[in-house]
């Protein structure tokens, strides 16, 4: 048995699971970020009768992870490098394009973010800019850990300039070829190693020693299980006080049959998008203002909860499904096409306690969003929570990972 814990900015949720993936109990309570977030951690892992025994760790707390991408060209390299931010779990603070010059490091540094990832040209391709931007990264002493995943031929001169960097494979080795695997690794470990001590949430490190993700790249994590598990498109919806995360995972024949397949910056078929103004809590201005721009009208139903939830999920699938532009008069790029999606999955607190079946339904109804849904979706509330304990345990513990979602996807932990 394990006991799996996401520690949220908000509350930290535990569940004790078995060898085979059956849920033995759950638990939810504050996180104790103000003090001390082990606090609040070891208060619902006693809650699920965990002492003592082995504990995974997924955390979201004090915002996350910051990410900043510094690229060469909008619609490539620094879209490239965007993508694979989201898909590790980060929440992309600040995109650079170009050749830094000093304005372009006072933003970065604005930015504050907690990785930068460096990126920049094809294999074969461009490297003077890349090489440009790790010198001008090295000579400003910006203290941020980065990963730099950019033209190979670069490699050993990014590397001089910033021998504290970690130097992986280029995520766009070619123009259309997406390979993020590489980068997202070094940016989980980076991750692990930095940010959750830097983010002072624990004295000492045993805080540190049990948080194996970011929570965002655990429940894509248990979003590609899931997928695989049911051999069709999936798409998720986490609906949170202050984001709301829209993941899909869709099958290589699903995006070949009229989906973006010449995307210059590549296509990934498991994908994540976070958009930072939606919520129910700290965001609901940013919901209410989303809603007017995008004509949604929200319509309480006697549960203002409710009535938020679904702009914030409708808007949320309607920018991940569309994509989105570098600036003004820019294409989109990196949007979804969601048609042949037959799992729909919602979470978040107003989805699991309730009203899951009114979001749900919204996201399915939206006709006039400008993207094409689903044709024929099952709809699936995660009201255990599962997602995100399914993809700690993915590597590790595959068979107890496989039963959470096998009963999530068999509707056992469904509500609509």
């Amino acid at each position: 048995m394990i006991t799996c814990v996401d520690v949220g900015s908000t509350y930290t949720k535990a569940c004790r699971v078995s060898a085979d993936g059956r849920l033995l109990a759950r638990a939810e309570v504050p996180t104790t970020a103000a003090t001390d977030v082990l606090h609040g951690l070891d208060a619902a892992v006693t809650a699920v009768g965990g002492d003592g025994g082995e504990v995974a760790v997924c955390s979201s707390a004090g915002g996350g992870l910051r990410l900043a991408v510094v690229g060469y060209e909008p619609l490539v390299t620094a879209e490239a490098g965007h993508r694979v931010g989201l898909s590790a779990g980060a929440q992309v603070v600040h995109v650079h394009a170009g050749a830094l010059d000093a304005a372009g490091v006072r933003a970065l540094r604005a930015a504050c973010p907690d990785v930068i990832l460096l990126v920049g040209g094809t294999d074969g391709g461009d490297e003077d800019t890349i090489r440009h931007n790790a010198a001008r990264l090295g000579a400003a002493r910006v203290r941020v850990p980065v990963v730099a995943a950019g033209n190979s031929a670069a490699a050993a001169f990014v590397a001089g300039q910033l021998p504290a960097a970690t130097v992986v494979a280029n995520v766009l080795p070619r123009i259309g070829v997406l390979e993020p695997g590489p980068a997202r690794a070094a940016i989980r470990e980076v991750f692990l190693r930095h940010v959750i001590g830097g983010k002072r949430l624990s004295r000492g490190r045993r805080f540190a020693s049990l948080v194996r993700s970011a929570t965002p790249d655990a429940v894509l994590a248990g979003v590609e299980l899931l997928a695989d598990l049911a051999g069709c498109g999936v798409l998720v919806v986490d609906v949170g006080g202050a984001t709301t995360d829209v993941y899909s995972a869709l099958l290589p024949d699903a995006e070949l049959a009229g989906g973006p397949r010449r995307d210059v910056a590549g296509v990934l078929w498991r994908s994540r998008t976070v958009e930072g103004d939606l919520g129910v809590n700290a965001s609901a201005e940013g919901t209410r203002a989303a809603a007017a721009t995008e004509k949604w009208d929200i319509t309480p139903g006697g549960d203002g909860a409710v009535g938020l939830a679904a702009a914030a999920a409708v808007i949320g699938v309607r920018r991940h499904a569309r994509g989105h532009s570098a600036g003004p008069g820019q294409p989109r790029t990196g949007g979804r096409d969601l048609r042949d999606v037959r799992l729909i999955v919602g979470s978040g607190g107003v989805l699991r306690h309730g009203g899951g079946s009114a979001v749900l339904d919204a996201v399915l109804g939206d006709v006039g969003g400008g993207w094409a849904v689903p044709r024929a979706a099952r709809r699936v509330v995660d009201t255990d929570y599962v997602l995100a304990a399914a993809g700690l345990l993915a590597a590790r513990q595959p068979a107890a990972a496989r039963g959470l979602v096998q009963r999530l996807y068999a509707g056992q932990a469904s509500s609509g």
